[in-house]
């Protein structure tokens, strides 16, 4: 599944609330996701019957690493009992910190960050002010190409 920020909340309302700020911030819906008895979101796409085999299958997803079979059991054993969970995919460091602190902000009973520091090709914010093409053009074809900035 690549980089992602994961957290469990105590109930489906929570996680409803952080997926909603997490979106009004600017995160694109299909990065997000929640996964609740109430809703099993992607979990439920899974070619198991049972809910249990779903979660286990989505969140063996999210967590592949075999280090991180903790993370896996406490994710799925959190959403069996009526926890719930957000699992956001960041692009770039700007993200990262934006979304840890959007899902820190509703006191998460857990958070988990995978694979974060394999990022390389997902960025989609840039702490530089100026453009890639803004540093190529000479001076003297900015004002002929943008006339407003005379």
């Amino acid at each position: 599944m690549g980089a992602l920020v994961a957290a469990l909340y105590k109930d489906h309302a929570t996680a409803d609330h952080v997926r909603t700020a997490l979106v009004t911030e600017g995160f694109a819906t299909d990065r997000v996701q929640l996964t609740s008895t109430d809703d099993l979101g992607a979990a439920a796409l899974g070619p198991s019957s049972n809910t249990t085999a779903q979660l286990q299958d989505y969140f063996r997803q999210v967590f592949p690493d075999p280090a991180e079979g903790e993370e896996l059991r406490s994710f799925v054993d959190g959403v069996s009992h009526g926890n719930a969970a957000v699992v956001v995919h960041p692009r770039g460091d700007i993200e990262v910190e934006r979304a840890l602190s959007i899902l820190s902000a509703s006191q998460p009973l857990h958070i988990s960050e995978h694979d974060l520091e394999n990022q390389t090709m997902e960025r989609a914010a840039s702490k530089a002010s100026e453009t890639v093409v803004g540093k190529i053009v000479p001076e003297g074809l900015k004002t002929t190409i943008n006339p407003r900035k005379n």
